[in-house]
Formats: structure tokens, C-alpha cells, sequence
């Protein structure tokens, strides 16, 4: 894939954030993987799509994998809008995490195209 990811960790305390902030390569792909291994649900996740010069295409799609290859957001990275941010709670039914390091893959964002992903997990 490639593309550029930065990985912000917050792991002390009862609810860990994970901030993957990606650019796309000219393929329209980003991905990454976390150093810290996670435990817990998925409580929220946000989508935050750049604006401007460097909005992703429309419907691009986020997963987010642990070590055996599950996608933790159980689909719900899918198709999601480049004009505004996005949200998925556990009500939505996101997944869980254990013991795993997590690898975000960003596809069919476009070229050079940017924007956030943010991960709390209990």
C-alpha cells in the first residue's frame, strides 16, 4: 500500500485513543500499524476527511485489522463521505481487540488525499 501515517498512541489509563492521521499514495492507499498492543471494545470511532486541495474521494473506506487479519470496525469503515466527518459508536457494532496491534489500511481515497481516523477502545 504506502502512503504516509502518522500514529498517535495514548495508552495509559481505562480508555486507550489511537489518531491514525494518513496521506494517500497515487494508488489512493495509506496504511500502518500501531507499536502497542490493545485489549478492550471499540467504544468510537471518528472519520475526519481533509478538506479542500486534499478531501479524499467520496466513499473511501477505512478498515482497521488486528494480528489475525479481523477487521475490528466489522465493515463499518465502509463508503464513508469525504464532506463530513463521520462517527460509529458500539451501538453501531463495532468489534473488540485482544492482546493486538492494529494496522489501519486506508483504500480508494484518491491521490495525495488526506484525513484522520481515531480509534477509543475500553
Amino acid at each position: 500500500m504506502a502512503g504516509t501515517v502518522t500514529t498517535t498512541e495514548n495508552a495509559v489509563g481505562t480508555v486507550k485513543k489511537v489518531t491514525f492521521t494518513w496521506v494517500s499514495s497515487a494508488g489512493g492507499a495509506a496504511d500502518a500499524t500501531t507499536t502497542n498492543s490493545y485489549d478492550g471494545e471499540i467504544i468510537a470511532i471518528f472519520q475526519i476527511p481533509d478538506a479542500g486541495g486534499t478531501q479524499p474521494t467520496n466513499s473511501y473506506d477505512v478498515v482497521v485489522k488486528d494480528a489475525d487479519n479481523h477487521d475490528i470496525l466489522l465493515g463499518l469503515g465502509a463508503d464513508i463521505s469525504n464532506s463530513a466527518n463521520s462517527y460509529k459508536a458500539k451501538k453501531d457494532g463495532l468489534g473488540a481487540v485482544a492482546s493486538s496491534k492494529l494496522t489501519l489500511a486506508v483504500t480508494n481515497a484518491g491521490s495525495a488525499k488526506g484525513g484522520s481516523t481515531i480509534l477509543w477502545i475500553r
